[in-house]
This record gives structure tokens, sequence and C-alpha cells, in this order.
């Protein structure tokens, strides 16, 4: 084993692999504590930060000049890091079709935008960094009133849709005219979600566009709100059919993030921990088509990696096309505002089946 697979994911000395999946609770833990207290009661500017940047050239920990992992291609990947101490928590983002401008959430209630830089198609920086409190309908930040643990995104054209975990909201922002200044509204939501477990709410969001099954419809799905099968709930809000369906669970993995892919797809990102085995995480893909009310909806597993890769509390996930006609994914981790975790995002190319 090198040194980099040596050392824990912050970068200091590691802890044996027998402690790993322990410190990980502990910062899980750690993440879980209230912040709203931490966040001024009224509106403030987007505050420029400095982001520093530490390549990740090999994501297979044992063999780093490995790049095809089953239908993906490892690209490259980053350690993000900021002196900035709202910086950290990311658990959603969506990168725009240029492949650089990006918009990103942290738990708590903040946002994080800025512009991937690139060294070739492995990503190399983070420039234009810019961070702002997320507002409320009546312009103070959503945590100021407890709305904090925000842990989806979605995007319809210009409006930008949040999930609030903890207290089982979605607030839609006006981001195309407003910005980082936009304030969030409440959408009207069915009864069933607002009934979920307190911290296995909604942690997934996709707005469907024209064109595809299910067109203007906001998906929502929930990290580990079980139905009586064991299953994880999950809803169709607007469009022409909503309601409540289902998705299979198995191998005791829960839903951190959800993107569409381009040809009518909805990509999952999953994650599982245990004391054992430690923490894994996986993409599971399933079609439109299969998402109906009172469906139960599998799909496919494209990939799968444990603690012998580089990876973390892996929680956001976005798709984009690049110029080419590939499609890369990027991942992001939710480090918990933990010395025990990091900020990594990781990119790969998926290859159509």
């Amino acid at each position: 084993m090198n040194d980099r697979s040596r050392r824990w994911r912050c970068g200091r000395a590691c802890p044996s692999r027998r402690t790993i999946p322990a410190l990980i609770a502990f910062a899980w833990l750690i993440g879980a504590v209230p912040a709203a207290a931490q966040t001024s009661s009224s509106a403030a500017p987007s505050l420029a930060v400095e982001i520093r940047a530490e390549p990740i050239t090999g994501f297979d920990i044992r063999d780093p000049s490995r790049r095809q992992f089953g239908l993906l291609e490892f690209r490259g990947g980053l350690v993000l890091r900021s002196s900035n101490k709202n910086f950290g928590g990311i658990s959603a983002i969506r990168v725009a079709a240029d492949g650089a401008h990006f918009i990103a959430l942290t738990d708590r209630g903040w946002w994080f935008r800025g512009r991937l830089l690139y060294a070739g198609t492995r990503p190399s920086g983070v420039a234009d960094a810019e961070m702002a409190p997320i507002l409320g309908a009546d312009g103070k930040p959503l945590a100021a009133r407890g709305w904090y643990d925000t842990e989806a995104i979605a995007e319809d054209g210009a409006t930008l849709y949040v999930g609030i975990e903890r207290v089982h909201q979605i607030v839609r922002f006006n981001y195309g005219k407003e910005g980082l200044l936009a304030r969030g509204r409440a959408i009207a939501l069915p009864p069933g979600l607002r009934s979920l477990p307190a911290d296995k709410g909604i942690e997934a969001l996709v707005f469907v566009p024209k064109g595809l099954p299910l067109a203007g419809t906001l998906i929502a799905i929930s990290e580990r709100g079980l139905d009586k099968a064991g299953n994880i709930s999950a809803f169709l809000i607007g469009g022409s059919a909503p309601g409540t369906f289902a998705i299979k669970r198995n191998s005791s993995y829960d839903i951190t993030d959800a993107a569409l892919l381009p040809g009518g797809a909805i990509l999952l990102l999953e994650r599982r921990f245990s004391w054992v085995s430690g923490l894994a995480v996986r993409l599971r893909r399933i079609a439109l088509s299969d998402l109906k009310p009172g469906a139960l909806a599998d799909g496919a597993v494209l990939f799968e990696a444990d603690l012998g890769y580089e990876i973390d509390n892996m929680e956001g996930l976005s798709v984009h096309r690049v110029a080419g006609g590939e499609i890369v994914l990027t991942l992001i981790s939710d480090d918990n505002f933990s010395v025990l975790q990091r900020t990594l995002l990781l990119q790969f190319t998926l290859a159509e089946p």
C-alpha cells in the first residue's frame, strides 16, 4: 500500500482500517448537530471563497493506473479545501452543459457555485467560487428558521428546486433572474412526503423536461423512507401522472442523489455503511418509463466502490454531455464539516450501453 492509500481522507495520519468505519460514523454524528445557530438571521451578499484543489489522478488506491470501472472510465478528481468556515457539507451539485459552471448546496443551508477548470479532460481546480446563505420567502436565511439539511437540487431551466430533509419541504427559486439572492417559496407536496422519517427524508430531486416520459414532473426520492415492504418511497409531483411509487431497496443501500441521463433514464447515487465492511457507494440506472404511481422500480447496477477506492460520503451527482458527445458524471462528497473526511469531486465518462 502506497503513502497515499495509507493516510486518511483528510490528508492527516491515517488510523487503521479497523477504526475507519467507527470514525466515519462519529463524523456523521458530528455532522447531524443542528446548524441553525451558525447562520445570521439576515440576508448577506455572496462571499468570494478561495478553493484549494489537490488532484486525484487514480481512483483505485491499489492500482492508480486503472481507468475502467465497468461502464465508467475515470477522468480525474479533486480534493477540495477552503479556510472559509461555511465550506463543506456539500450534498448536491448541478454542472452546466458547458461542463464548467456549477451550482451546489451545503446541508447547512448555503449555496456554493463556481467554475471547474480542466487540464485536458481532467478536473484541475475551481475558479470564481462564491457562497451565500439560501434565502427563504421572507429574505432571511432558511437555516435561521430551522430549515436546514438542504440535501437535494433540481433544475427546470432557470428555476431551481431544493429539498430540505429535516422539515420535509421543497422550495422553488427563480435562480435565473435573482441568482444567489433568490428567495425560496415552498411548493405544494403530497401528504405522504411529510410523513417520512425525520432524518431519512427527501435526498434526491430530478425535474423531467419536455420531450421525455413524465415531462413536467418533479421526481422526489427519499433517502430511506421505507414503505411496508421495506422499499424506498418516492414521489411524482406535478406532471400528467402525479403519485407515489417505490424503488427497490437491496444490499442495505440508501439513496443520496439522482440525475437524469440524456437518453431518458434516472441515475441513482447510493451509499451503504456497515460497522463491519465500512463505506461503499454505487450507481444504479432506472428507466423513466418504469416510474408510475404504485410501481416498484428497479434497475441495473453500473458501478460499485468501497474504501479501496478514492471515495468518501458521496452525496451529490450531476450529469452533462460534452461537445464530443461523451456523457460525464460528476460526484461530490459531504465531509460533514469533519477533519476525518474530505470533500471529493470525481468525474467519470459513462459509456452508452
